[in-house]
């Protein structure tokens, strides 16, 4: 049984509580007694919040921050799945085992992310549907909707597959088949010793809340119930 602390990243527009807490996940650990330690990206939950994009430039160091001197087992979705990627290619001797949901062939691509921006600074709502999703989930955690637009217009590289490489602990990338971050196969090809769960019928906003995803992450760190 591992007793690692354990590292909850969540995604663009959500936190800790919102992410994690509210679908479960937290009350699953403990009952596996794992210690949790929360996280709140810059900008997000409870975390400060600057309207400045230069501000969010290494955003990973919020999540660096808050890592204990020994190592832990890390799980994170979309934007959280990155940082603790990014984390890992750096300090790969940190993690015990890695968990990415809803991260794939995005994590190479330069994505232009304008439009959602100026929804947030805005208030407007825009055409794309999937735009019109991370609004309400920003909406829902109770986030400030410029330092979502901040996040957003950071200056930002994508992931490459040399840095990837130097990610060694094992890692299990879990992504609904329609997912929009995916396919998942050139970030597993990319990282040295992962596998591939895929979730049937799930969509990348889903995933956090289903059960299959839930308990193949779990599961995968030895927390499973």
């Amino acid at each position: 049984m591992r007793s690692q602390p354990v590292i909850l990243v969540h995604g663009l527009g959500s936190s800790f509580e919102h992410g994690w807490r509210e679908p479960g996940w937290i009350d699953l650990l403990g009952d596996a007694g794992r210690k949790v330690i929360p996280i709140d990206i810059l900008g997000h939950g409870t975390a400060d919040a600057p309207h400045d994009p230069a501000a969010y430039a290494d955003l990973e160091q919020s999540v660096a921050a808050c890592l204990p001197d020994e190592p832990v087992d890390a799980i994170g979705f979309s934007l959280g799945a990155i940082l603790l990627l990014t984390l890992a290619s750096e300090r790969a001797s940190r993690f015990g085992r890695l968990v990415v949901i809803g991260a794939g062939a995005n994590v190479f691509r330069t994505d232009s992310h304008a439009e959602l921006a100026d929804a947030f600074e805005h208030g407007t709502q825009p055409e794309n549907v999937t735009a019109r999703l991370f609004i309400g989930l920003a909406e829902s955690a109770g986030n400030d909707p410029l330092a979502m637009a901040a996040v957003l217009r950071r200056p930002n590289e994508p992931l490459t597959a040399e840095q990837l490489g130097r990610v060694t602990c094992p890692t299990r990338v879990i992504i609904g088949d329609q997912d929009i971050a995916g396919p998942a196969d050139p970030l597993v090809d990319a990282l040295p010793n992962a596998e591939l769960v895929v979730l049937r019928g799930v969509d990348h906003f889903r995933a956090p809340s289903e059960f299959a995803c839930i308990d193949a992450a779990l599961d995968f760190i030895d927390a499973a119930p």
